[in-house]
């Protein structure tokens, strides 16, 4: 029962905790969101990439689980091409046949606002297994290990937060008020919870399958943060620029491999 609130506790952190976080950057100015998110971007890539480097991977090659590393590498290359076709097929979904506000930017103002405010419907659907997915994971790691699942915790909050503040620049774009808005992150934050609270009930009694639970989390955490985080800083070239990059990307690595280390 202890293990239970443990997981509930920070599976609330998770996805409560994201959502207030990135709505209060709604109360910036434009110009100080704009700052802020490319330094929550890169400290996010360090989080994703140190948990999943220095703590799922290593927790899934444990030796009392007893599973071959080959059986680990493919599960793992499994996992990164399983979300390469999944992102194609959200892709595609947006974009099918080509009519889209990326391949048709001559398209009429009214079939823009349908897009957008389909966009809005999609990001909430979408949030909410994103969510409920992050449950599971949080769920799996905790099983395995409380430090490892409070790690695991803190970084899918870290990646969560631009994330989460984007939703919340398309769901206002989308025609959802302020109020509505944060309403209906906080409820798709709450499945998180319900994945959490269903793996707990399920996965307790199937422990063979925890550590490639561990590994599809390391590969949604590394393809997350390579395709989608790291394209997105080749923006800016400066060498000022790339330094801060870098700084904060070590500086998410680094937290998390301090905290990894403290609980232990």
């Amino acid at each position: 029962m202890e293990l239970l609130l443990w997981i509930i506790s920070f599976s609330l952190i998770g996805g409560l905790l994201s959502v207030i976080l990135a709505s209060s950057f709604l109360l910036l100015s434009e110009s100080a969101r704009n700052v802020a998110v490319p330094h929550l971007v890169s400290f996010a890539i360090g989080a994703l990439l140190g948990a999943s480097l220095l703590g799922l991977i290593p927790h899934a090659l444990d030796p009392e689980f007893s599973v071959d590393p080959h059986d680990i590498g493919l599960t793992l290359l499994l996992g990164l091409l399983s979300f390469f076709v999944l992102e194609k097929l959200v892709l595609w979904r947006h974009c099918h046949h080509d009519h889209c506000d990326v391949h048709d930017p001559d398209s009429s103002a009214h079939t823009h606002d349908n897009k957008a405010k389909a966009a809005g419907t999609l990001i909430l659907v979408g949030d909410g297994i994103h969510n409920f997915v992050d449950g599971i994971l949080i769920t799996a790691a905790f099983l395995t290990d409380t430090h490892l699942g409070i790690v695991t915790a803190l970084a899918i909050a870290a990646h969560e937060i631009p994330q989460e503040l984007g939703d919340f620049v398309i769901l206002l774009h989308s025609g959802f008020s302020r109020k509505k808005a944060l309403f209906f992150n906080i409820l798709s934050s709450l499945s998180t919870v319900v994945g959490a609270v269903m793996a707990y009930f399920l996965l307790a009694d199937m422990q063979f399958l925890l550590p490639y639970i561990l590994v599809v989390a390391a590969s949604s955490f590394i393809y997350i943060a390579v395709a989608d985080l790291i394209p997105g800083l080749h923006h800016k070239v400066k060498p000022s620029e790339t330094l801060q990059q870098i700084s904060l990307i070590a500086a998410g690595t680094i937290f998390i491999y301090i905290t990894h280390s403290t609980l232990h």
